[in-house]
């Protein structure tokens, strides 16, 4: 005989987890699927409350529910125990949530469907993931994903993305854009110059010229001849070869060359990708702004399927006489629906929690732009919710916040940090960019600023940071060293 300890993963409550990284569309197609097979469930209506309360009752006093410390048992306790927290309010510069009058959601909520992307889990199908088609929205945010953007670049670039048609051409008003997130709008063009550079070349392009000038970049043709040729594209449908010899300064057999290169760029380069696959995204929460300035955060009850048992079905069913077998299948059907309630209510209950502190930790971004979003990160986020960071990595995934500045997925909101002097509040890594840009940009030919300088700059604000990092940081911007800022200067006087 001997004494030993295992973990515990029960089917539920690897259901429970699952549910914690599906989209809402996934959700949708899941709880159909749950539907079908149990014949104890059903679609809820409004005012339909009822079974779905007692159910969940009983679910969580199940002798299955055993749970360890494991990180895998904790998350599915976090997923179906998290405290309720309906609506939440955080004031700019406020660390402390009120809560509002508006109702939390309950298993009796109406829940339907929306969003899009792929969540992993134990089912995830890479191979078939890999064959299967692939709209040009995601391919770009998985781009994105890999790309070095971060913080309030990674936002706008979320935004552009979201703004590019199913040709790959970007549709947004890049002044309106600026001024919806609160940046500068030379920084909303830089970030608009790195996505450019994502595959298929010329993707996010404004016109069909910029297309293919990015086109011909690529391939290192875009001389003066041939800028001037993709300019006069107009020209290039009329045939009119001998205007278009005097616009490029070429001969014949060179326009003939040329044009030739032109045929064998692509306008469109989106066309290869799917296009029927791209979903709407439909946000799970909203934020909005009050009166007094705080923000409140409710759920989208639109995106929230709607399931109850069918408590008169399940009665009458089991006061019938059955065989043994039958009688455990109605019992595990009944178990079943009343897990999955729970399961669902408190799912919603934990994006409703985690979506709530990511609004208290960013309000200063909802109440003056992308320039004041603090650094975040995911243990932040599961301390001050009491959660494991692993649950808040699921619920950050394929969910989207719909605030007044725009539709962003809840992962966007976290950013590295750089420490303070003293011991002070850390700053944004994005936060620093952007002061870093702003001292070069008030520069002089007669005092233009070395990377060291800077960091004695930037330490004299209290941000402790290393010339390595300001250099990286300078970079990413697309500024150029000092010396060649210091020529160009020069050049241009």
């Amino acid at each position: 005989m001997r004494q030993g300890q295992s973990l515990v993963m029960t089917p539920q409550l690897q259901q429970a987890i699952k549910l914690l990284q599906l989209s809402n569309i996934e959700l949708a197609e899941f709880v159909e699927a749950e539907i079908e097979k149990n014949p104890l469930l059903q679609h809820g209506e409004a005012g339909d409350g009822d079974g779905a309360g007692e159910a969940s009752g009983d679910a969580a006093s199940r002798d299955d529910l055993r749970l360890d410390d494991a990180s895998g048992l904790n998350e599915a306790r976090e997923a179906l125990d998290a405290p309720s927290e309906d609506v939440f309010e955080a004031g700019t510069g406020s660390d402390v949530p009120q809560p509002a009058a508006a109702s939390g959601p309950s298993a009796a909520t109406d829940w339907s469907k929306a969003s899009s992307g792929k969540g992993g889990g134990e089912d995830f199908d890479f191979e078939g993931s890999l064959t299967s088609d692939v709209s040009l929205n995601q391919h770009l945010h998985n781009q994105l994903n890999l790309s070095s953007l971060t913080g309030a670049d990674r936002l706008i670039a979320a935004r552009l993305i979201d703004e590019t048609d199913d040709g790959g051409y970007c549709r947004a008003d890049l002044e309106e854009t600026a001024d919806t997130l609160g940046a500068e709008l030379a920084d909303v063009e830089r970030v608009l110059g790195v996505c450019q550079g994502f595959d298929p070349t010329g993707v996010m392009a404004r016109s069909i010229p910029e297309c293919l000038a990015l086109q011909l970049k690529e391939r290192n043709r875009l001389d003066p001849a041939m800028a001037a040729l993709v300019e006069r594209l107009d020209l290039v449908a009329k045939h009119d070869l001998k205007q278009l010899r005097d616009v490029c300064g070429v001969d014949q057999a060179d326009i003939m060359d040329m044009l030739s290169e032109l045929r064998a760029l692509t306008p469109r380069p989106g066309a290869s990708f799917a296009s029927d696959t791209t979903v709407a995204v439909a946000p799970d929460v909203f934020v909005r702004e009050l009166p007094s300035g705080m923000f409140a955060v409710e759920l989208n009850n639109d995106t929230l399927p709607k399931v109850l048992m069918d408590k008169a079905y399940y009665a009458e069913v089991s006061a019938l006489r059955m065989r043994e077998t039958e009688k455990e299948f109605i019992t595990e059907c009944a178990a079943n629906a009343t897990w999955l309630i729970k399961s669902l209510d408190q799912r919603a209950r934990t994006i409703l929690k985690v979506a709530s502190e990511i609004v208290r930790q960013q309000d200063a971004f909802f109440a003056h732009g992308v320039a004041h979003l603090r650094p975040l990160n995911l243990k932040q986020v599961a301390d001050a919710i009491s959660m494991h960071e692993s649950t808040v990595s699921r619920v950050t995934s394929n969910k989207y916040m719909a605030t007044p500045r725009g539709l962003f997925e809840l992962k966007y909101f976290f950013s590295a940090a750089i420490p303070s002097t003293g011991g002070g509040e850390a700053h944004s890594a994005e936060a620093v960019r952007h002061r870093i840009k702003a001292l070069i940009d008030q520069e002089t030919a007669a005092d233009v600023l070395s990377d060291d300088q800077i960091v004695e700059i930037l330490t004299e604000y209290g941000i402790e940071i290393a010339r390595r990092t300001v250099a990286k940081y300078r970079e990413s911007l697309g500024i150029p060293s000092s010396v060649q800022r210091r020529r160009r200067m020069r050049q241009s006087a």
